[in-house]
């Protein structure tokens, strides 16, 4: 079925349901997905691993052992921005066919199914990356977010930063580069005016032409900003105006690392952002998430309806303010605050697994991001572990793998009979230890 929206692209609405839960099985020196219902050989193609085996003893028998090689972390740079997932109500879960169904106004936490987000849309732009799906579509656009929602994504992920005058617009970096007579020109995005804002990149206007947009690499590098499928820069209203009204929004409210807020100026930002959600969100389930921990805290103060998620780099990374560098620290601030979740740097799962079980006592949900995400492999580990969702830059590869690997649980008709977690239980596929053993061997060579 095909849509359209007045002053909007074209979307489809995707999807067939996936396939039953698959397991793993040993048989003979192949690494086999077995689905509940058939058993078939599937060897995942993935341009980062090589899946010719090598046997490995466990417990007395010969395991494939998958030579995971290391994901290109210089294409997905690894300090990116997140989410998580979670309808803030039951009419918007409805709504959306969403994932992770939360109400947070009784402080309500995630179950439901396994999220997949797309990454500022429909994946974030790698400009030095030698991989062409990183340079697709522009970042954080209305394109990309609705070439999203062509695949079985639940979320988009995007930035909001508000203006000089006011108005929550949607951009990642912190500065935004120009050349004028061929000097390079830097501004802080938010001492902008709207209008100056709109003035970059192409225009919506046809046959008028904006300032050259150029990005600065992480490695100092100023390069324009060429994809294949541009599209104007946009603002937040924008979005809920346009956007296929089937996708969530993950809101990561953006804070410059290097700059101190006081309540006063963050008040006054997240205001400007509540009152466009108020104003034209509908039914659409939105989460917010920072990594700036005064503001995600303020933004659950400011309101209860829409679930709230910490964003940290999960003790990758250090920062003085102490908040951010554990997966430890991020639960006590969740606790304390009444926050809904933690979004964490993939990583940060894989070399401190035993903070999952704690986030779940805790009552949290967990998404994470990063370039581990692009790894099917590594995506399927951390459904194993009890991670609700990931973010992902290849929204197409890893939608299918999903699909393939992890199936939304069937009805249970005497679901309804069930306590809550006898429920959650029942949707919870059950695995051998051997199965889960594993894939976890495969864990130091994913993160590496």
């Amino acid at each position: 079925m095909r849509m359209a929206m007045a002053n909007a692209p074209e979307y489809s609405i995707a999807a067939s349901p996936p396939p039953r839960l698959p397991f793993v099985i040993n048989q003979g020196s192949r690494f086999v997905v077995a689905s509940h219902r058939r058993r078939r050989r599937h060897r995942h193609r993935h341009p980062e691993i090589d899946f010719r085996s090598s046997s490995s003893s466990y417990a007395g028998s010969t395991l494939p052992m998958a030579q995971l090689k290391a994901a290109r972390v210089a294409d997905v740079p690894m300090a990116v921005d997140v989410v998580s997932p979670a309808p803030a109500s039951a009419s918007a879960s409805a709504h959306a066919g969403a994932i992770v169904e939360v109400d947070a106004a009784e402080g309500g936490r995630a179950g439901g199914r396994f999220a997949v987000i797309g990454h500022r849309g429909k994946g974030m732009n790698a400009l030095a990356s030698p991989d062409r799906r990183l340079q697709d579509v522009k970042e954080n656009s209305i394109k990309s977010f609705n070439e999203a929602a062509r695949f079985p994504v639940d979320y988009v992920e995007f930035d909001v930063q508000v203006t000089k005058d006011g108005c929550p617009i949607i951009f990642h970096d912190n500065f935004i580069f120009t050349e004028e007579d061929g000097k390079i020109l830097d501004k802080r995005v938010t001492d902008l005016l709207l209008e100056d804002f709109l003035t970059y990149g192409p225009q919506n206007e046809q046959g008028k032409g904006g300032k050259p947009l150029l990005r600065k690499l992480k490695d100092g590098r100023i390069v324009n900003w060429n994809v294949q499928s541009d599209d104007p820069l946009c603002t937040f209203q924008e979005a809920f105006e346009k956007v296929n009204p089937r996708l969530g929004f993950n809101v990561e409210l953006k804070f410059d690392d290097n700059l101190e807020y006081q309540e006063e100026e963050l008040t006054r930002i997240l205001k400007a952002i509540l009152k466009v959600v108020f104003d034209y969100a509908k039914d659409r389930p939105i989460i917010f998430s920072s990594f700036q921990p005064d503001a995600a805290q303020l933004m659950r103060k400011l309101q209860s309806k829409y679930p709230v998620y910490f964003l940290t780099n999960g003790g990758t990374e250090s920062y003085t303010d102490l908040r951010r560098n554990s997966l430890e620290e991020a639960i006590k601030l969740c606790l304390a605050s009444g926050m809904q979740g933690i979004v964490s740097e993939a990583r940060g799962i894989f070399r401190h697994p035993t903070a999952v079980p704690k986030i779940k006592e805790a009552n949290l949900s967990l998404l994470t991001y990063g370039a581990l995400n692009n790894v099917p492999e590594a995506v399927y580990m951390q459904h194993l572990l009890g991670v609700n969702g990931v973010i992902v830059d290849l929204v197409q590869e890893i939608t299918e793998a999903v699909s393939e690997l992890i199936a939304v649980p069937e009805p249970d008709p005497d679901a309804k009979n069930l306590s809550n977690g006898a429920a959650k239980d029942a949707a919870t596929p059950n695995f051998s230890q051997r199965e889960i053993s594993f894939l976890l061997r495969l864990i130091p060579e994913l993160v590496q």
